[in-house]
């Protein structure tokens, strides 16, 4: 059902006032026809008391609505007294119009001692095909299959029922008809005219829509949209042109100190890491070169994280299987156990550096925590999917999401040997949002339900 609903702005609200325009016509047109069909039951019912009250000649209309004007014919009846019933066999009464009726004739100080009104077809009815069958030549018309409305009356301390007829007009369904082609000028004028301006709202939305998804991939300024629609939505696109210029300075700012970090610290590190070759104690330099070497790691992991999310390096077309398998040979070469599984030949665009950076990250970890890591690479509907799975003890549920936060680490000291800085995971994520993807982590489960590994899942939109 959903997916039949329009997605759009434009379209919701166009479907809403549709939807509304439908609802509002339709209890109009319930109650003109409840309207009309009280006035055709109140004229009949009009026709009939005076019949019954005047006792004249009146014209019984012999043709039906529908037939040429020329072609109608009339025949002119008195009304009937006879002291039989004239109610049928098997013929219903109509007690709502019998009561109309009564009421009628009560408003004429005529209170009747009985008073009975039914339906019947003119067919059935055999004082009236009497008089038709002497007035006209040949078999009677189509006609006498319509129904007519008869009334008949006794007044107090009369023995005689006075029979009046009236042929029932058929419901007007031009009426229905000017209320359709009305609804249908309606939904031209206000559906169309609203479309008109909803779009003029609309367009300059859809324009800030597609600006802003730009601007969250590239953080460039170029391009910004003009002024254009209503007053509310100028003010909301100059504010957001004067937010982008904001955030891009500041991304600049940070730029600009990254690099002044990155030279002013790395530049007395090499200097002290040359220093300690003086040190006679070879453990002691040992230890200093291990610190240094530990702080220049963690310096390039937080220089890294800050900078991933404004890349300088462009999106170059890469078979994914084989930057894996480049990567995966690395750790085969230094002896680590590191086994690359099933892949599938996947071309898509990629920074080729910051993934394979998120790949040593993500098998790093593995590695570290669960002894050995197993890669594959698959394509599941529109993703590629890159998948390293270890065997280590995994992580509680309830901390998953937890690792995924700078300097969160599944083991609290700060020792490289154990751990490091706890910003793999993190940096892993930051290159996968940077390639519109995501970074799952979940437990795989061992025996008895419990954790026996963990499964990292990279997953890269190919489009």
């Amino acid at each position: 059902m959903r997916r039949l609903l329009p997605r759009s702005l434009l379209g919701q609200m166009l479907l809403s006032v549709a939807l509304a325009l439908l609802v509002a016509q339709t209890l109009s047109a319930v109650l003109q026809y409840r309207a009309a069909e009280q006035r055709r039951e109140l004229s009949a019912a009009n026709q009939l008391a005076f019949q019954l009250v005047s006792d004249p000649r009146f014209d019984y209309r012999l043709s039906g609505n529908g037939l040429d004007d020329r072609k109608r014919r009339w025949l002119r009846l008195r009304v009937e007294r006879t002291e039989q019933n004239p109610l049928r066999p098997g013929e219903p009464r109509n007690p709502q119009r019998e009561e109309l009726l009564g009421n009628i004739l009560g408003d004429q100080g005529i209170q009747p001692a009985e008073l009975i009104v039914t339906q019947r077809r003119v067919s059935d009815d055999p004082y009236v095909m009497q008089r038709v069958r002497s007035h006209a030549s040949g078999e009677p018309p189509g006609w006498t299959q319509r129904m007519e409305l008869v009334a008949a009356l006794r007044r107090p301390g009369d023995s005689e029922y006075h029979v009046a007829r009236i042929p029932l007009s058929e419901r007007e369904n031009r009426q229905i008809g000017a209320l359709v082609a009305q609804t249908m000028v309606l939904y031209v004028v206000l559906v169309g005219g609203l479309a008109l301006l909803l779009r003029r709202i609309t367009r300059p939305l859809a324009a800030l829509t597609r600006r802003v998804e730009s601007f969250a991939r590239t953080r460039e300024t170029d391009g910004q949209m003009a002024l254009s629609g209503p007053e509310d939505m100028r003010r909301l696109i100059a504010a957001h042109n004067a937010m982008e210029r904001s955030i891009a300075a500041l991304l600049d700012e940070k730029d600009v100190m990254l690099g002044a970090i990155g030279h002013d610290l790395k530049t007395p590190l090499a200097a002290l890491r040359v220093r300690i070759e003086s040190v006679e104690d070879k453990t002691e330099r040992e230890r200093m070169a291990a610190t240094i070497e530990d702080i220049t790691r963690s310096l390039d992991d937080i220089l890294s994280l800050a900078r991933v999310g404004r890349p300088s390096d462009a999106l170059e077309r890469t078979e994914l299987s084989a930057l894996v398998a480049a990567v995966v040979e690395e750790y085969e070469d230094m002896g680590q156990p590191v086994i690359l599984g099933e892949t599938t030949r996947i071309a898509m665009p990629l920074r080729a550096t910051w993934l394979r950076r998120a790949l040593r990250n993500l098998i790093g970890n593995a590695l570290r925590y669960g002894s050995k890591a197993h890669v594959t690479v698959a394509r599941e509907g529109g993703q590629a999917v890159i998948r390293i799975e270890d065997e280590g003890p995994g992580i509680p549920a309830g901390e998953i999401a937890a690792m995924m936060e700078p300097f969160a680490r599944g083991e609290t000291s700060r020792n490289r040997e154990t751990g490091g800085a706890g910003l793999g995971l993190t940096l892993a994520r930051a290159i996968a949002d940077q390639h519109g993807g995501s970074l799952t982590l979940r437990n795989r489960a061992g025996q008895a339900g419990a954790a026996s590994g963990l499964i990292a899942e990279l997953r890269l939109p190919l489009d």
